[in-house]
């Protein structure tokens, strides 16, 4: 790194682990954090230290939450016979701007991953098939992304379910395949789940 100050180095050194941040935008975001006042930088670092101490993960579903049950869980509008399951908080995010899905959610946190050492056991899959036992579901809808392991993840819960009679199915691939819930359009999004199937 150039020859900064140790503080600029170790801003921008934090700065580049935040995830799309190479070591140029940290630098930019270094400096624009430095160009704001004092007051301004405070109520960054508070909001950051807020969102980690103050949120956490809905008991029922998984969800990023400040109450529990989350908001979603314990609207009495919501289906909660329709399940959809997503990998990350963030694709609740993504598959709620469609607006138009009134079920509830499940949060995997991970997907199963045996290169990466991540089996059925290291995602949020033991809370599902608690919550599928003590409530009648008429549909579970896989919603983990189409890469290899989030296909590999749906088959697993798919032959999981199935034996009990739960009607699983997957949104269709309107969403490109190797990308994220979180960067598609609500129209893609709407149309995969309008053509989800059954798996």
């Amino acid at each position: 790194m150039r020859d900064y100050p140790r503080q600029l180095e170790i801003l921008i050194n934090e700065l580049s682990k935040l995830p799309g941040v190479g070591e140029k935008s940290a630098q930019r975001l270094a400096f624009h954090i430095l160009d704001k006042d004092e007051k301004q930088v405070e109520a960054l670092a508070d909001s950051m230290l807020n969102a980690k101490r103050q949120l956490r993960h809905c008991s029922i579903c998984g969800n990023l939450t400040d109450s529990d049950p989350c908001k979603i869980c314990s609207d009495p509008g919501r289906r909660k016979d329709l399940i959809c399951v997503v990998e990350t908080p963030r694709d609740v995010m993504a598959m709620e701007r469609i607006r138009d899905y009134n079920g509830t959610y499940h949060v995997l946190h991970g997907v199963i991953s045996p290169m990466e050492g991540i089996g059925p056991e290291d995602i949020n899959l033991k809370s599902l098939i608690k919550r599928l036992q003590t409530n009648d579901c008429e549909e579970v809808i896989i919603a983990t992304n189409p890469t290899i392991q989030g296909e590999a993840t749906a088959m697993y819960i798919s032959k999981l379910l199935k034996p009990a009679g739960i009607k699983v199915s997957r949104i269709a691939h309107g969403v490109p395949v190797g990308s994220d819930l979180e960067f598609a359009d609500e129209v893609t999004l709407l149309k995969s789940f309008e053509g989800r199937r059954e798996l």
